[in-house]
């Protein structure tokens, strides 16, 4: 089990840390060198997937694999609609049974064992402890 620590280093400036000494820049929108917390949120999204499909792809694939999760939300709005997430590779060498193979593969993989893709669906309660 893991904890993030984030810490205020300025006037809206903050990082977050794990327990392995990584860290990153935390900052309101448009803050130069900084994820905002819905970015983090989404980077999460998608590092969960590409994290779980890595090894079901690339022993299939080869070339470039990414992952994106996109912001779906009304203009100013505090709240996400949706966090669609994107894996791209290239399946131009695989025939049709060997690309549904592979889809299949990773959408039960990612649906099975990422935490943060699941999370998200199950919308669990966030408390808020206060001093």
């Amino acid at each position: 089990m893991s904890n993030v620590e984030v810490r205020r280093v300025g006037q809206h400036d903050f990082v977050a840390t794990n327990d392995r000494g990584a860290s990153v820049r935390v900052g309101r929108a448009g803050a130069e060198g900084a994820f905002t917390p819905v970015e983090l949120l989404l980077a999460a999204a998608a590092g969960c997937a590409i994290v779980t499909a890595e090894t079901l792809v690339t022993r299939r694939v080869e070339g470039p694999l990414t992952a994106r999760a996109d912001d779906v939300r009304p203009a100013g709005a505090h709240e996400l609609d949706a966090v669609p997430v994107t894996l791209e590779y290239d399946v131009s060498r695989l025939d049709d049974e060997q690309r549904a193979a592979l889809d299949a593969a990773v959408r039960r993989a990612i649906e099975q064992l990422c935490t943060v893709t699941r999370t998200l669906k199950k919308a669990p309660p966030t408390p808020l402890h206060l001093p």
